[in-house]
């Protein structure tokens, strides 16, 4: 039989760097590699596994439902998405009523673009330098790393202006009555976990009020508890009129979910989009089980107490090592910026040899999203390797 790498390497199409491990099992925040390896995982899928892997409340209705109906597409009625529909509208923000839903996180983002562009009538818009939406034409077009955007070039509408993250004089200087929206991840993820300054959100809400542009929030990465708020934007206490939802919704399952004001949502008409597989009966009941588990286990609350521990301890180390820039983040999207990208590969590496999972994000920061269910005593595990890693990479 051939070695695995050998089947990578000549049938799976190379748009991953991926780490030297093979992971067949996994339960709650631990996962074994093929060698019976165990982990720590605080990548939880890039805080998709909020519930921890294989929650057996989640395998149990992936058993239940596939063995009732998995697909019958949105020609029809389905009774599993009214019912994460009506689960979803108690937990977003009180203006977000009505939901599309769709397989991924850039297929949310797409399904807002249009939905802006249809409302408002308008061609513009506006989205932040270290932001980060997607892969697909319009998402990566909205996402500032070149090295994402630029090879697409030819394939990426023309209607996006970057502005900094956190400049509110930039963003009055560029939404104009040409602007049909403008979208901020409240906390940027791929970016850095990048928090704005308090004045950024409500900042942002001001001015497209007074332009009639519409405000976007893609909480991909942010939502769904993994802040200890349900959604980051409550820590500024804005609402959006749009809002992208992925990742955590499905616990692991492919679903993405865009949400939006009654009003604006109006705006669609039968036709004017669509997903042959969005918002299947599978996938549908699955979100619905993640939401009333997050809410039974009080995940939210979970990763903001779990999440100020993880947080000090982050500090600690930024205090005590020169090879660390700063640690930032809210609740359990945590970050440990270092001087230098070769220094935070090293510490990856390092780390994985000594069982725990980590990634990096921004070329030098080591982000940190494990499952909102990870104890203190993983977290101090954590930040004890990392103390030893560090005073070895710093010789």
């Amino acid at each position: 039989m051939k070695s695995l790498l050998e089947l990578y390497e000549k049938y799976v199409a190379r748009t991953y760097e991926r780490q030297p491990i093979v992971p067949v099992e996994g339960e709650g925040v631990r996962i074994r590699d093929i060698n019976g390896k165990e982990y720590i995982d605080f990548v939880a899928g890039i805080a998709v596994c909020s519930l921890g892997h294989c929650h057996p409340e989640v395998v149990r209705t992936i058993k239940e439902q596939a063995e009732k109906l998995m697909h019958v597409s949105n020609l029809y009625y389905i009774k599993t998405q009214a019912e994460l529909a009506e689960a979803l509208a108690e937990v977003t923000p009180p203006s977000i009523e009505k939901f599309f839903f769709c397989n991924s996180g850039a297929e949310a983002v797409e399904a807002a673009f249009k939905l802006a562009v249809r409302y408002t009538g308008r061609e513009r818009i506006v989205a932040m330098r270290g932001s980060f939406h997607g892969r697909s034409a319009a998402a990566v077009g909205a996402t500032w790393n070149p090295s994402y955007r630029e090879p697409f070039t030819p394939l990426i509408p023309k209607i996006f202006d970057f502005i900094p993250f956190g400049d509110l004089d930039a963003a009055r200087d560029t939404i104009t009555e040409r602007t049909a929206a403008v979208i901020a991840e409240p906390i940027q993820g791929e970016g850095g976990v990048n928090v704005p300054p308090d004045d950024f959100l409500p900042g942002l809400r001001e001015l497209c009020d007074d332009s009639g542009a519409l405000l976007i929030f893609d909480e991909i990465q942010c939502g769904m508890g993994r802040t200890g708020k349900w959604f980051a934007c409550e820590h500024w206490g804005v609402e959006p009129d749009i809002i992208t939802i992925a990742k955590a919704l499905g616990n692991g399952f492919p679903i993405g979910c865009m949400g939006a004001k009654p009003e604006v949502m109006a705006s669609f008409s039968p036709g004017d989009h669509a997903s042959t597989f969005g918002g299947n009966p599978l996938a549908c009941a699955v979100a619905k089980t993640v939401i009333r588990v997050m809410k039974e286990e009080k995940l939210p609350q979970r990763a903001a107490e779990t999440g100020s521990h993880f947080k000090k301890r982050l500090e600690i180390l930024s205090e005590k090592h020169g090879s660390v820039e700063e640690a930032r983040g809210l609740g359990l999207m945590l970050a440990l910026e270092l001087k230098s990208e070769e220094a935070a590969r090293k510490t990856i590496d390092m780390a994985r040899e000594r069982g725990y999972l980590i990634n990096r994000t921004a070329g030098k920061v080591l982000r940190f999203v494990p499952p909102l269910i990870i104890e203190k005593k993983d977290i101090d595990g954590l930040a004890g390797t990392l103390d030893q890693i560090l005073e070895e990479v710093e010789k």
